[in-house]
């Protein structure tokens, strides 16, 4: 059954930034292109730029213009139509006051803060003076949501005095993914999964994601906050929980989101030991990416850090369902490819009947889930090779492929920008894609443990080359278990 929409304006805040422009406003465009956004609907970006919307309007159709897949001019015209732009502190109340007029006769718009955490508060009241913060309006925070289990519950409190849980979204961009997604309908739609999806079949997990940048002109925001805040206290652990959850009762927001809770309760606190044995920390130095010489952290910063650029560590599920079951998190920057990808270690078979000749081809099964650069699901299952053999039959390991790109491609789909789904949700009210505050703060208290026993551990960043795996204590950490990352 069609949703019926429940929001009929977005207020982009930020609406100059990176953010808004390459993904937000493209976004929006492809939801206008598809027919998606409700007839009247309008877009209002704001920023302290002071700019005309035909300046603003013209920025965006140059930023979209660049894309792969080009603009249809029919649908440019509807879309530039609903922008509207505003320069104003949008902290002040005079600069929320500001807003109304773009707004026009729009009565359930949704709040996007592309802007620092730090003006998350201020600009909450701002547009609760204005009278702009009520009952039908919503407001979606990009990450981070705070720096630590402190700061992250003193922007919740503040927030919470203003809007209603249910009415504040908190943005994940990676639940967006097709891929993630389909993961929910692998592990739940398919009864071949699930009774093996277990610490009785499967050995280990594996959650890579690596980045080809480097921090460059970030490195302000970056120092405070390093990989493991960046990266694993969101993307990783939300992608961590789809994961490991037990079954949902439903589709239902609360009931995906109670499941993905549970699993961040059950996370093993890190003690000073376990930091030793079971994380390391680095920091990229110069080296080569994708044939170019590149600089290292602190020559990019200008000056000495202690801030680390590559986390890997071993984390433990302490359920029932997960109980000895190693999960290797792994996440850098300067790394040889740009990957996100999920590995699911499936255990050998117990004993071979084939003889000495297949004994080195017998291979564990796995399923890899591809979440970047491209968006595959692969089964690896044993195969008898083809052929004629002397002293028993040899095997090898197939793939089977449940590859978006050539499953699709040449049926006139593209490839969606995540953020599309995720603002689609917002329009419709839909929360199960979304960070739920104790989500958030369950994350942020395991991750406050692992940096508090880093510092009583006294564990600093270990250097790496730009262009490699990182530091050579990661390889030692995942052997130090009889096991080997999946590259």
């Amino acid at each position: 059954m069609p949703r019926t929409p429940q929001a009929d304006a977005i207020v982009l805040f930020g609406g100059t930034g990176d953010l808004a422009r390459r993904m937000l406003l493209a976004s929006l465009y492809f939801l206008d292109a598809d027919g998606f956004l409700p007839e009247d609907f309008r877009i209002v970006a704001t920023a302290r730029a002071d700019m005309t919307t035909e300046a603003f309007v013209a920025l965006a159709h140059k930023t979209l213009a660049a894309r792969s897949e080009g603009l249809d001019d029919a649908v440019w015209r509807r879309f530039a139509a609903r922008i509207h732009y505003v320069g104003a502190d949008a902290t002040t109340r005079d600069g929320a006051d500001r807003l109304k007029p773009a707004l026009g006769d729009a009565r359930r718009p949704f709040f996007y803060l592309a802007i620092s955490p730090s003006l998350y508060e201020r600009v909450c009241v701002a547009l609760a003076d204005a009278g702009l913060a009520t009952d039908e309006t919503r407001i979606v925070l990009e990450k981070p949501i705070g720096r630590d289990l402190e700061t992250s519950r003193h922007i919740n409190v503040a927030l919470g005095a203003i809007f209603d849980e249910d009415q504040i979204f908190r943005i994940d961009h990676y639940l967006g993914k097709e891929t993630v997604q389909n993961l929910i309908a692998l592990r739940f739609a398919n009864t071949l999964f699930e009774p093996l999806w277990n610490n009785l079949t499967i050995d280990h997990v594996q959650i890579t994601v690596a980045e080809t940048e480097g921090v460059g002109d970030r490195w302000p925001y970056y120092d405070e906050y390093g990989a493991l805040r960046d990266m694993l206290q969101n993307h990783m652990l939300q992608l961590l929980c789809l994961v490991a959850m037990e079954p949902p009762a439903d589709m239902e927001p609360d009931s995906v989101r109670n499941e993905k809770v549970k699993v961040l309760r059950s996370l093993r606190r890190f003690t000073r030991v376990e930091a030793t044995e079971k994380s390391v920390r680095g920091q990229y130095t110069p080296g080569v990416v994708g044939g170019q010489a590149v600089a290292g952290y602190e020559a990019e910063r200008g000056d000495k850090s202690g801030t680390e650029t590559f986390v890997a560590l071993r984390a433990d599920i302490d359920n029932w369902r997960w109980a000895g079951v190693p999960f290797f998190l792994r996440t850098g920057k300067r790394m040889p490819e740009k990957r996100t990808q999920i590995s699911i270690q499936f255990k050998p078979v117990p004993h071979s009947i084939f003889g000495q000749a297949s004994m080195h081809d017998l291979v564990a099964n796995r399923l890899i889930i591809d979440l970047q650069p491209d968006e595959d699901i692969r089964l690896s299952l044993m195969n008898k090779a083809p052929g004629l053999s002397q002293g028993g039959m040899r095997l090898q390991s197939l793939p089977l492929s449940l590859s978006l790109l050539r499953t699709y491609e040449g049926a006139g789909g593209r490839r969606r920008i995540a953020y599309e789904r995720l603002l689609l949700d917002v329009i419709h009210g839909d929360a199960t894609l979304f960070v739920r505050r104790d989500e958030v703060e369950e994350a942020w208290r395991w991750v406050d443990g692992v940096a508090d026993a880093w510092t009583e551990a006294k564990l600093v960043p270990k250097p790496y080359a730009a262009g490699s795996w990182g530091p050579s204590g990661a390889f030692a950490l995942i052997e130090r278990f009889g096991k080997d990352w999946s590259d």
